[in-house]
């Protein structure tokens, strides 16, 4: 019998998907149409993929919304997609509950143990609202849907792009042909076949996760969740519930990679044939190091919330060619632009522009003048920049990380990969901040291994040892903890922008 699992609790597929379906009907109770939209701000949990799947029976737009937001961005986007239902877990209602527009409707899905145990909550934080229904109770008094098909829409993801607010991905309604296509494409990059084994370690509000879900669930023998990324517990899940599939990003790499050697050997995990990760470049130093523990198992794509995959790289294709992201999926297309809007040549860093017809066209919703910003001879920016070599895409960095200092454009990406290597460094993160001589100089916010107090002067003589000298940063801060999401994915934004305020340009 197939199951999803959270953390240790698990529940049968077939009755996920019913109750999915008694979901829909309920929404379909509500109000909600084709084309309308349904927020969820849930962590991972059973109720997200069933409201998920309850919006898509409907044709309508699944909204995931990024919970670790403050209340105001959380807000923002709830009034910008106007949903007609807004799904939330309980305690992150609270603190927008008084300030959703009254025409939404909310469900409250209760706080999870599992969420409540992995963020240190209380009863009185999860303590469900009086006036909203309560999504157990409420789906259970609905048959199971049973209109026709609907044609799919995907999610609409909200993605910062390059500048700017956070903007709704919306994508047109799919033609059978670019919906056949798009399972292909995610079964050759995801490797998803019937009766995996896959786990999922990252946020379901990102879009890779969020697609390697709606793929696996319908194929899977076990698809797992985590509540929040913790190394130690991902090697566990792998060996526990014979993982042979997973989708991750390069910081839980780097996190699993500093476990202890002895904690590392603790787990069995020769059930892996098939790891994909995308979201960030992934240093080769470290991509290697996971190859040699896990063996030719690690896949990576390049993509975004806008343009879908547009590259693959298979283990032995990464080996052939370390560091590259890949090459072009079946049927896309890609140029790389330089500052003067003409496209490079092979070799030269450019402005990476992809289109791939599996994916339906899009629009920024409310915002089309944003989606023009980003599109150049029909084709889509991600606000990326690399090269081409050999056929193979590599990766700089993104362009709004990029510093110009003096005239130079530094990549920060580089300089953390070599950083990431530093055996007292369990993350950080490089970036610009105002410099009146040289316009821009680097700063690293470092987050150190426990019980390591290394100091400045440590950490520039390590990079001097493998960087050109102005790829050292001349601000070094050190910080107990970084801002980090659940896939361990730094907040750069809450530490950069403190030093831009009142500079008056770059914010």
């Amino acid at each position: 019998m197939s199951q999803v699992i959270l953390d240790g609790r698990a529940m049968e597929r077939d009755l996920l998907t019913r109750r999915a379906l008694q979901a829909a009907r309920g929404l379909d109770a509500l109000g909600v149409r084709e084309g309308d939209a349904v927020a969820l701000l849930l962590r991972n949990d059973f109720a997200f993929l069933e409201a998920q799947q309850a919006a898509a029976a409907l044709g309508a737009y699944a909204v995931p919304i990024n919970w670790h937001g403050k209340p105001e961005e959380v807000l923002y986007i709830v009034e910008d997609a106007r949903p007609r239902v807004l799904v939330g877990h309980a305690d992150l209602l609270a603190p927008v509950r008084d300030r959703i527009p009254a025409d939404i409707i909310v469900v409250t899905v209760p706080t999870p143990p599992e969420a409540m145990r992995a963020f240190s909550l209380t009863e009185e934080d999860a303590a469900p609202p009086t006036d909203a229904l309560e999504w157990n109770a409420w789906l259970e008094g609905f048959a199971p849907w049973d209109g026709p098909p609907m044609r799919s829409r995907a999610t609409m993801i909200y993605t910062s792009g390059t500048t700017g607010r956070a903007k709704g991905v919306r994508r047109e309604a799919a033609t059978p042909e670019q919906a056949r296509a798009y399972v292909e494409l995610l079964r050759s990059v995801y490797g998803l076949q019937p009766g995996v084994r896959a786990l999922i370690a990252g946020p379901l509000y990102h879009a890779s996760p969020n697609a390697y879900a709606r793929q696996a669930l319908p194929a899977c023998e076990v698809l797992a969740m985590q509540t929040k990324f913790d190394p130690e517990a991902v090697l566990a899940a792998i060996e526990r519930h014979r993982i042979s599939h997973m989708v991750a990003v390069p910081t839980m790499f780097v996190r699993m990679l500093k476990l202890p050697e002895a904690v590392r050997r603790r787990y069995d995990l020769g059930s892996l044939r098939w790891v994909t990760h995308t979201g960030a470049p992934c240093a080769p130093e470290t991509k290697r190091a996971l190859m040699d523990w896990w063996g030719p198992v690690v896949y990576e794509t390049y993509g975004g919330t806008e343009v879908g995959t547009a590259t693959l790289s298979t283990p032995q294709d990464w080996l052939e060619f370390p560091g590259s992201v890949g090459r072009l999926t079946p049927g896309a297309r890609m140029a790389l632009y330089g500052e003067d809007g003409h496209p490079v040549a092979p070799g030269e860093i450019g402005e990476i522009f992809v289109r791939v017809p599996a994916y339906a066209d899009f629009t920024y919703h409310n915002h089309p003048e944003k989606r023009r910003e980003v599109e150049r001879d029909g084709l889509i920016s991600c606000g990326d920049v690399g090269y081409v070599k050999d056929d193979h895409l590599y990766l700089c960095d993104r362009r709004a990380d990029m510093v110009i200092s003096a005239g130079v454009n530094i990549y920060p990406a580089e300089i953390e990969a070599v950083l990431l290597q530093c055996p007292t460094v369990r993350d950080c993160a490089v970036f610009g901040i105002p410099d009146d001589e040289m316009g821009e100089s680097l700063a690293v916010a470092i987050e150190c291994m426990p019980g390591a107090a290394p100091d400045a002067e440590a950490i520039r003589a390590f990079l001097a040892e493998r960087l050109a000298r102005y790829k050292v940063p001349r601000r070094i801060d050190f910080h107990v903890a970084l801002p980090r999401e659940d896939s361990g994915k730094i907040f750069k934004r809450r530490l950069r922008d403190p030093f831009w305020q009142g500079a008056g340009r770059r914010i």
